[in-house]
């Protein structure tokens, strides 16, 4: 079963990273860097000034500090425990995909923690703001599956990765919002 489930991870990778072409490369290189994430998180740290004023935003962003922190962490100590290699190290696909990067990165990509981390703050910022601010679950979406393809797309995650990743996010922003929430109203900031 979990064989199978793997071949066919390994096809879907296949045909999604084989839908790219040159024309995009530059493209989803530049989603996939961490410093093109910076006017996101600028542009959420005015939000939540004007949502929050000075105190709480100061509070949100250690929450989303530590939020980060552990959820890369998290894929840091699955990585070396499931050992799953990337699509580059992996004999069976390597000669058939397409590698943006100009290299792969570490041996072990499950799961991903560029995809954890964008739907961890992003879903963080929707259980706070959603429903406060028209489009922005919308906008954070878009923001987090982009980023989260955008590891298919260069060759570095097979899609399990990368869905595990954004399932880990959507939790991590779930217990982080609630305690978020609960230590706000316990320090009456």
């Amino acid at each position: 079963m979990l064989d199978t489930l793997l071949q066919y991870d390994k096809e879907l990778f296949l045909w999604l990273n084989n839908l790219g072409s040159s024309t995009w490369d530059g493209f989803w290189m530049f989603v996939t860097n961490k410093l093109s994430s910076i006017p996101v998180y600028l542009a959420l740290l005015i939000l939540t000034y004007k949502q929050l004023g000075l105190k709480k935003m100061f509070a949100l962003l250690v929450f989303v500090a530590l939020l980060i922190t552990v959820t890369d962490q998290l894929s840091n100590f699955f990585k070396y425990g499931v050992q799953r290699l990337r699509p580059c190290y992996d004999a069976e696909v390597n000669g058939l995909m397409r590698l943006v990067k100009n290299s792969c990165g570490g041996k072990y990509g499950y799961f991903s923690a560029h995809a954890a981390n964008a739907s961890a703050v992003a879903f963080f910022f929707i259980f706070l703001f959603g429903k406060q601010v028209k489009y922005l679950k919308a906008l954070l979406l878009i923001w987090a599956l982009m980023v989260a393809y955008s590891r298919i797309y260069i060759g570095v995650h097979f899609p399990l990765d990368v869905l595990t990743g954004i399932l880990i996010g959507l939790i991590m922003s779930w217990l982080f919002a609630k305690l978020y929430i609960f230590a706000i109203h316990k320090l009456n900031l």
